[in-house]
């Protein structure tokens, strides 16, 4: 059985579980194992199901190569607790799982996770205001009338319309592009756009469409200082300025540490720890819980970099404004502590790269519901957040560009219905410019002396002959 890339769609994390639990019963090696004076085919140690599966998950496509031992052993834990393996004794359903000498074994059938049922979320269609339509609350029978007094004008007037001689008036309502157009314009295209790139026939299996606020795309694409970051309106969602401040300390170590700091040995170990208490103990992580799915789902692009990098333009500017402000700030933190060679090891047992994907993912990406591979695919999408964290942070200048040109089109319409002549004279078609502007005939090109002329022959000598 052969990796295989799992794409994105619903259930993907589901389809991962299935995809690796297939691979680990097929490929496993198994072979005859004593223990206690006693030998037991067809097993393995456990730390051999480590080792192997740890080779398998790094070599994957789905995984990467950044999956640590630990991690392996969580997976193997979850193996042990949905009967993917039991011990020599048949024993399953606990997270003992350790990474020691103790055999196991497959039993007959290993269990295949079910896909869940969510509910179909109704599509929102996108209903623009018809010009002949009346705002709501308003009908022709509910217009006040002045009573008329009747004489014989009016009776004429009454007579002729009624024969058919004279149109009846209409009132005619004339209808703007309200801001709640606007925002439904950028959510409809927003959602589209991700749409298209994920290759999906609809959105409704990996996000809920009516949990989508417009405001936040609106916000996190205009709302942004020079350096891209979102400014909020709300300062008390703001991170806390000690948290601020031990941020910019290990971003800029050392050169941005106050004197007036205590400085000891072990001090920017502290200062980490302070920072990762702070992100560990968010409510909700920051890519949120309701847009789990989508995430998940965009990390079947990771073989085609520059599609995945758009999806997760796409993606995170659906989050709400606070959590892209303090994504952004952890990621650029994150990035510049890796690549900073002055900065002390912050951990004894990991690398600086490992250290902060192992902090740091959970608390970027999580579920609400407990799913098997969740600490995995984390890790694999902080990898490439810390890999791509400038581009995928930015705003997409084509979607921007599409949206407004958009918008544009459909106010420049609403003027032109409402101001016909108006309009016209401003934008005037190629009809009416032919009417104002005629073509001027065309002056013929002046012939040139030297284009009479015969081209330069040379000389030939001739003989004359006299009559």
């Amino acid at each position: 059985m052969e990796h295989r890339i799992v794409g994105p769609g619903p259930y993907r994390a589901t389809r991962l579980w299935n995809e690796t639990v297939e691979l680990f019963r097929a490929k496993m090696p198994l072979r005859k194992h004593r223990c206690r004076f006693k030998s037991y085919e067809h097993c393995f140690t456990a730390a051999e199901a480590v080792d192997w599966l740890h080779d398998l998950l790094r070599c994957n496509q789905n995984f990467g190569p950044e999956v640590t031992r630990k991690q392996t052993i969580q997976l193997l834990k979850k193996f042990l607790k949905n009967h993917v393996i039991e011990d020599i004794k048949g024993k399953w359903g606990q997270e003992d799982f350790e990474d020691n000498r103790h055999l196991y074994r497959f039993p007959p059938s290993s269990p295949l996770k079910p896909y869940p049922k969510k509910p179909l979320y109704q599509k929102d269609v996108i209903k623009f205001p018809e010009w002949n339509d009346p705002p709501p609350g308003t009908s022709q029978e509910n217009i006040p009338v002045r009573p008329v007094v009747m004489n014989s004008e009016m009776w004429y007037k009454r007579h002729s319309i009624a024969i058919g001689e004279v149109p009846a008036c209409r009132l005619v309502h004339r209808r703007q592009l309200t801001e709640a157009n606007v925002e439904e314009i950028w959510k409809s295209m927003t959602l589209s756009y991700l749409q298209k790139i994920l290759g999906l026939d609809s959105l409704e299996e990996v996000l809920d469409i009516k949990l989508v606020n417009s405001k936040f795309i609106i916000h996190n694409v205009y709302s942004v200082s020079k350096q891209g970051v979102v400014i909020l309106d709300d300062k008390s969602k703001e991170l806390p300025h000690w948290v601020l401040s031990a941020m910019k300390c290990l971003a800029n170590w050392p050169n941005s540490c106050d004197l007036k700091q205590p400085m000891y040995l072990g001090f920017e170990k502290d200062v980490f720890k302070t920072i990762a208490d702070y992100y560990g103990h968010l409510k909700e992580p920051l890519l949120t819980f309701h847009l789990f799915d989508a995430f998940v789902s965009v990390l079947g692009l990771l073989q085609k970099e520059k599609v995945a990098v758009e999806a997760f333009q796409i993606c995170c500017l659906l989050l709400p404004p606070e959590n892209r402000r303090k994504l952004q700030l952890l990621m650029r933190m994150m990035a510049r502590i890796c690549l900073n060679k002055e900065m002390p090891p912050l951990c004894d047992g990991f690398g600086t790269r490992t250290l902060m994907v192992q902090t740091f993912s959970r608390c970027i990406l999580c579920s609400k519901d407990e799913v098997d591979l969740d600490e995995l695919l984390a890790a694999r999408l902080v990898t490439f957040l810390m890999d791509n964290y400038q581009e995928i942070l930015k705003v997409p200048l084509a979607l921007q560009t599409s949206i407004e040109e958009r918008v544009a089109h459909l106010r420049r319409v609403q003027f032109q219905k409402s101001y016909p002549d108006v309009y016209q004279e401003r934008f005037p078609t190629p009809e009416s410019e032919a009417l104002l502007f005629p073509e001027k005939p065309k002056p013929k090109p002046q012939l040139l002396m030297w284009a009479l002329k015969k081209p330069f022959q040379p000389f030939q000598r001739t003989r004359s002959f006299r009559m």
